[in-house]
């Protein structure tokens, strides 16, 4: 089972010898984790009722997955071929940090990618600049604390680990040593 407090206090050594870091806090670490998914394509062409329902079940079931309370997104702009207006709900977040975060990336490398369906490993290429990466997750199903008979809307969101990392080499050595499940 990984752990991932116990695997930086492993992993910063290794950081330090191979980037050449003279401070410990120049070794990069994970600063915040960001669960985001859109609900445009799901509310289109129904009543305000139905997509007060919508919003219901995915807030509850994104809240229940991360252990906090997931905040609507709306709309900044007004995008006719969208269908969009300014101001309504087109998305949900929430912003993991600290002990939350630790939990729900145990939870996510742990229980949930091993139980997703043909799931070989992270791709490398989901790896930005900065360094942080971006998992898809297609159906939030797998995560055990949603029961699949229950749920009226299956859905997808990303799950952003952002690091402090300066390059996209720092970030993935970084999430390797981590234990992430990297494929080859």
């Amino acid at each position: 089972m990984i752990n991932i407090k116990e695997n930086y206090k492993q992993a910063v050594p290794a950081l330090k010898e191979r980037f050449g870091y003279k401070n410990i806090m120049a070794v990069p670490k994970i600063e915040k984790v960001v669960v985001n998914t859109g609900l445009g394509k799901m509310i289109m062409g129904t009543t305000s009722g139905e997509q007060k329902k919508i919003f219901e079940s995915v807030l509850g079931d994104l809240s229940i997955i991360c252990g906090q309370k997931v905040v609507l997104t709306k709309a900044k702009k007004s995008i006719a071929g969208f269908k969009t207006r300014t101001g309504i709900p087109i998305g949900a977040k929430v912003t993991l940090r600290g002990y939350k975060m630790n939990d729900f990336l145990n939870r996510v490398i742990n229980i949930a990618l091993p139980r997703s369906r043909d799931f070989q490993g992270i791709n490398p290429k989901s790896f930005d600049n900065q360094g942080s990466l971006t998992i898809p997750i297609k159906e939030h199903i797998i995560f055990p604390e949603i029961s699949p008979e229950r749920t009226k809307i299956v859905f997808g969101f990303e799950i952003t680990v952002v690091t402090t990392a300066k390059s996209k080499e720092e970030g993935l050595e970084l999430i390797k040593l981590l234990g992430f499940p990297i494929k080859k």
